[in-house]
């Protein structure tokens, strides 16, 4: 198995024969899981909901290329100012309007078998506590095929992969053009404790104002000035985010 994403303990095929009496108790709630992430990944096609919420700042992802290289970057949606604070989880309920489909596709995940393979399958996480052989929505029917719930998960999964391809090549058009740069947030909340952010990648206003007009036509056509207008507006979020750290902080 390829490396485990965040979120995940240990991902593991499915198999219609070893886990032909999985059940999932979907009445347990996964929000747990996140509430010492202070970020989760975002595709492209959530900006426009995610950004009225959630700061949408970019990040390098992978070994550090090589010398000449470009980096390989993603986009996150910002739920903590701190390390393992998640300000959208009270009370094992997520109090923000929208959920990133990340979380949403948990406890399960589409993953390659094995290390520069192209086989991907339907995977689960065997560390969740949801699932059993005695209580819960069955996976597969006594015929061995999936049930009705687990092809609403596996449709569910292999569009979010075709969302996280989109993803990744938008971000690759943006690493080609030049049009981020390292940036870092600071703020002093009321009383007196200072945030200072860093690590993350936002767009440069200069360089996107010096792209050429024919450039621009193309990015506009391609829907991707409109994602970054998202992204730029969702920037305004990070003053709310230290507005509610000194609340519970």
């Amino acid at each position: 198995m390829s490396t485990t994403p965040p979120l995940y303990g240990n991902l593991v095929p499915l198999d219609r024969e070893a886990h032909k009496h999985l059940r999932l108790k979907t009445e347990l709630s996964t929000i747990d899981r996140v509430q010492g992430m202070n970020s989760l990944f975002l595709a492209v096609v959530e900006f426009a909901e995610a950004c009225k919420e959630y700061p949408i700042v970019f990040v390098r992802v992978g070994e550090p290329p090589a010398e000449g290289a470009k980096p390989t970057i993603a986009p996150l949606a910002v739920l903590g100012l701190k390390p393992g604070t998640n300000l959208f989880v009270k009370d094992g309920v997520w109090t923000g309007n929208y959920v990133p489909a990340y979380l949403r596709r948990y406890p399960f995940a589409m993953a390659r078998i094995e290390e520069n393979s192209d086989t991907v399958a339907v995977c689960y996480d065997s560390e969740w506590p949801g699932f059993s052989v005695t209580e819960g929505t069955s996976l597969f029917a006594a015929d061995g095929q999936p049930t009705e719930f687990l092809l609403n998960a596996k449709n569910f999964l292999e569009s979010f992969e075709q969302e996280s391809e989109r993803t990744r090549a938008f971000c690759t058009q943006l690493v080609e053009l030049d049009l981020l740069r390292d940036m870092r947030f600071e703020a002093t909340l009321s009383n007196g404790e200072k945030i200072d952010v860093e690590g993350f990648l936002a767009v440069d206003e200069q360089k996107l104002a010096e792209l050429a007009d024919d450039k621009v036509v193309q990015l506009h056509r391609s829907g991707v000035l409109a994602l970054l207008e998202m992204h730029r507006v969702s920037m305004g979020n990070m003053n709310r985010l230290a507005t509610q750290h000194a609340t519970v902080a």
